[in-house]
């Protein structure tokens, strides 16, 4: 229970990696607020996360970018232990289009969620960590395309890389109040999104090193390790979590 006593947000953890982590956290003892922008689904998951582990997990539903339901998600969370000590802003969305043609809308639609979102949860957040004498955690989800072009994916290629650099500019002011920040790329991830696609797994399988693309728990994994006690000295860093795939990057 190395998470016991502790308070967590994770954003955009209905289902796939959010929630997997949400689900791990409570395992591990934390108290944590499962925010989606779908609330029947944020509710069924905290419903599940609780019954399962026995830990209370409340969910608040809305737009993770929007600053009323952010300050709404702060103050809950801090109601539950009268702190707050990790949040995992994990929300956002691919908006899949040609250079050419990509509208302003998607665009910015795009930079609202992946930026804004992640910037602003990262401020409420730090604003109560920096009160309190243990500080906390920040852990943002970026992307291996970041790291490396996609076909179709410029807006959010460039939002995932600027999340990187937010992560590590922070340090500078995030340091001295105890509050660490980090970032994970995942690579190609089985959730229920993505194996709609009937031949993701068999794509991805061919073109990643490791042989497989990731799983929830692959990604969940690293991110505990993260705003775990274990990594407190680790901050302003991105781990990839690809199976490879950045190393040699064949496009699916």
């Amino acid at each position: 229970m190395s998470f016991a006593n502790q308070t967590a947000i994770v954003t955009g953890a209905g289902k796939g990696i959010g929630f997997e982590i949400s689900r791990q956290l409570a395992r591990e003892g934390a108290q944590v607020l499962l925010n989606d922008i779908d609330a029947d689904l944020a509710d069924q998951a905290a419903k599940k996360i609780a019954a399962e582990t026995g830990v209370k997990c409340i969910a608040i539903s809305g737009d993770s970018s929007n600053n009323t339901v952010i300050r709404q998600m702060v103050t809950a969370a801090v109601s539950l232990t009268g702190h707050l000590d990790i949040v995992i802003a994990n929300a956002g969305i691919t908006l899949f289009g040609d250079f050419f043609n990509y509208t302003p809308e998607s665009f910015y639609r795009v930079m609202q969620v992946n930026l804004g979102g992640t910037f602003f949860l990262a401020q409420a957040a730090a604003n109560q960590m920096k009160k309190q004498a243990t500080g906390g955690s920040l852990l943002f989800m970026s992307s291996v395309t970041g790291h490396q072009a996609h076909k179709d994916l410029a807006a959010y290629g460039m939002s995932k890389a600027a999340l990187e650099m937010l992560a590590k500019n922070l340090v500078i002011e995030l340091s001295p109040f105890n509050i660490n920040v980090n970032a994970i790329a995942p690579g190609a991830t089985l959730t229920e999104r993505t194996q709609e696609d009937m031949e993701y797994a068999h794509t991805w399988s061919t073109i990643t090193p490791m042989g497989r693309p990731a799983t929830v728990a692959d990604i969940a994994a690293t991110a505990l390790f993260l705003v775990s006690p274990k990594a407190k000295h680790i901050t302003g860093q991105t781990i990839i979590v690809d199976g490879g795939w950045t190393s040699i990057s064949p496009s699916p």
